[in-house]
């Protein structure tokens, strides 16, 4: 494919953007998601192909609807699970549309629904033996299934939306939580097109499985392995690791340890133990850690395999012989694959290539693992890797290959504390010097690894511009000191991190040290409010969904009792941005939405109304406020993607570029 799309926004929102990526058993096919605009523009539809494993067919796609779906897996039959909210045969389209999980013949046929229970579908695990178990949510005093339907009919006839909390959380990133109650539902596969009797394996959760719990399935059937949260003083929770007998719902801890999480179970496939990820709380001086541990399915101490390996495990497959497993783990600005002997916890790098590796399926005869590989400058597409040496092989999959408008660098630089730092620097073809945006990750924990299609560098590049992407201090793939440099200070080893960087690649002859600009969401939105109130060395600062005051942040996010760790008042009152909101100077672009609950919109609009408050000179602010009432955290819908850089790049022009503010035509 050409640069094209890198030109024209249009051309750009309408790529298909990849997701997900599941093995049938037999391992004769995989399934991705691929996602594309509908016809009104304003959201994503995504459906379904089929990948030849071989890498000897193109891909072909198998679902088809206007409301899209999600993959949900395969039976032990090789029957294609997923769920959507399209129309269900039988009944009224006016009727609540709820998402059900629907299930498409290996052998070909039209798909059916397999289950639609009023509180949704998630996670659904299916075990060697035929049975699967699912997530949906349950309202707190339905005794069964029949009882949730009864209630739930009566809320909708009542007008009744509210929803009585009991305990923290009450939001997660973009959505409410509730009324609903997550709830383990059991059923074993039919063999004739009859739909599922789901059995509720889990009366008792009440919020023990909340929006961040995962779970696996034996084998046999036999048991279910559950992430599963407690409750803890001041608000504060942590999630334990339980075994529930499907038979009884009799339910045993297999991990409980205060002061850890465990998160992300899978069951080896010979049904004997468990993986999972261990992770050591965090504290106002400590960012904990994490490592990879094995658990007894039976009973019996946890072994921790990676508790030496300086890096943070994510995703975690077992190899069919239940020896090791692959592992994804953020490493040095890649995050590659990782292969751990499950007995000595000896960890081998995999791929040696620049990509990142997510959605890891293992081949059923250990040969492959299969995956969807990006990297900064290409995106999504899925790939084999072969077992043991790494060989990697690009499969044909629904989106065309992309040319990036320019090339990728690394650069590196050196802390104000001796530390190395390094950056990938994206440069257009041109030969005169190029005007260099500064664009700085979120999470904190986070890297730029990855394809970016929220904040991708390429865009500018086609504009003209440099991009630096650094990881200063905090960010994943350097060890725990790295983290722990900036951890409770974020506005000191961070900062100066990111000058230091940048100081580095303004230095270079194709850079146009005159002309600068400064962009992040999230947290790096926090560093490019802490930024403007620090120096004026910057053109431009665009900040998007933004942690502006630190104390009332603590109070309004969703996961306050993670926050409230790290953020005490003391690190408020050191580093909260809004305390040096009298010496910004330079032109800012604010952006935030409206349903974003991870950082609150107060964040946005209290950083609005300290700009226009303190502006006082007789000229028009330079500032400016793109605000989106339907949107979140991030921004998902295509029009408001296209407006979005259209507003950020026209605001950018005209600051770093010195050209006349042109306003994006569809903002009127």
């Amino acid at each position: 494919m050409s640069q094209e799309p890198f030109a024209d926004l249009d051309a750009y929102v309408a790529l298909p953007r990849i997701e997900g990526l599941r093995l049938s058993p037999g391992g004769d096919l995989l399934v991705i998601g691929a996602g594309t605009p509908e016809r009104k523009n304003a959201r994503y539809v995504t459906a379904l192909w089929e990948v030849d494993p071989q890498g000897e067919h193109p891909a072909r796609r198998v679902t088809r609807s206007e409301q899209g779906e999600s993959l949900a897996g395969f039976t032990a039959a090789g029957d294609l699970l997923f769920v959507s909210t399209r129309d269900q045969p039988g009944k009224d389209a006016d009727d609540d549309r709820r998402a059900a999980l629907w299930l498409q013949p290996a052998g070909g046929g039209d798909a059916r629904v397999l289950a639609s229970p009023r509180g949704g579908v998630r996670g659904v695990q299916v075990s060697a033996s035929g049975r699967l178990v699912l997530g949906s949510g349950l309202l707190p005093s339905a005794k069964d299934m029949a009882a949730d339907e009864e209630l739930r009919t009566r809320r909708k006839d009542g007008g009744v939306s509210a929803i009585l909390h009991e305990d923290v959380p009450v939001r997660y990133w973009d959505h409410d939580l509730g009324p609903g109650r997550t709830r383990l539902l059991i059923a074993d596969l039919p063999g004739t097109d009859a739909e599922l009797t789901l059995r509720d394996l889990t009366g008792d959760a009440g919020w023990a499985l909340n929006d961040m719990c995962s779970w696996d399935i034996t084998p046999d059937g036999a048991t279910v392995v559950s992430m599963w949260v407690i409750g803890e003083p001041g608000g504060a929770q942590r999630t334990t690791l339980v075994a529930i007998d499907v038979a009884s719902g009799q339910r045993r801890v297999l991990a409980d340890d205060p002061g850890h999480d465990y998160e992300n179970p899978r069951v080896s496939p010979d049904g004997t133990r468990v993986a999972v990820v261990v992770s050591s709380e965090t504290s106002a001086d400590a960012p904990g850690d994490g490592w990879l541990s094995v658990i007894p399915l039976d009973g019996g101490d946890v072994h921790p395999l990676t508790s030496s390996w300086d890096r943070l495990p994510g995703s975690v497959e077992w190899t069919p012989d239940s020896t090791a497993l692959i592992v994804t783990a953020d490493d040095q600005g890649r995050s590659p694959l990782w292969h751990v002997d499950a007995t000595t916890g000896e960890v081998r790098r995999l791929t040696a290539d620049d990509g990142a590796y997510t959605s890891i399926e293992v081949a059923p005869d250990g040969r492959f693992v299969y995956a969807l590989r990006s990297a900064i400058d290409a995106p999504p597409a899925p790939v084999r890797v072969a077992l043991p040496d790494g060989e990697l092989t690009v499969l044909p999959g629904p989106a065309d290959p992309i040319t990036v408008p320019g090339r990728l660098e690394e650069i590196t630089a050196t802390a104000a504390d001796g530390t190395p730092l390094r950056a990938w620097l994206a440069l257009p073809d041109m030969d005169t010097p190029a005007p260099l945006l500064l664009w700085i990750h979120g999470g904190p924990q986070s890297s730029w690894n990855a394809w970016q299609w929220r904040w991708n560098p390429w865009l500018a590049v086609a504009r003209g511009y440099a991009v630096l992407l650094p990881d200063p201090a905090l960010s994943t793939g350097y060890g725990t000191e790295f983290i722990r440099r900036g951890w409770g200070a974020w506005g000191d080893a961070p900062y100066t991190d990111l000058l230091a960087i940048t100081d580095v690649a303004q230095a270079r002859p194709d850079i146009d040290a005159s002309r600068v600009g400064a962009m992040g969401g999230s947290f790096g939105g926090y560093m490019a409010n802490w930024i403007a109130g620090h120096t004026d060395r910057f053109q431009a600062i665009v900040s998007h969904a933004s942690l502006w005051s630190l104390e009332p942040f603590v109070g309004t996010t969703d996961y306050s009792f993670y926050w409230a760790r790290e953020l005490t008042r003391d690190m408020a009152a050191a580093h909260s941005p809004h305390l040096s909101a009298a010496a910004i100077t330079t032109p800012m672009l604010v952006i935030h939405g409206d349903k974003d609950y991870r950082v609150p919109i107060a964040e946005g609009l209290s950083l609005w109304w300290a700009l226009t408050s303190g502006w006082t000179k007789d000229e028009p602010s330079p500032h400016k406020f793109l605000y989106f009432p339907d949107e979140n955290h991030w921004i998902l819908k295509p029009g408001n993607i296209k407006v979005w850089y259209e507003t950020v790049f026209s605001f950018l022009a005209q600051h770093v570029l010195g050209e006349e503010w042109r306003r994006p035509e569809l903002l009127g």
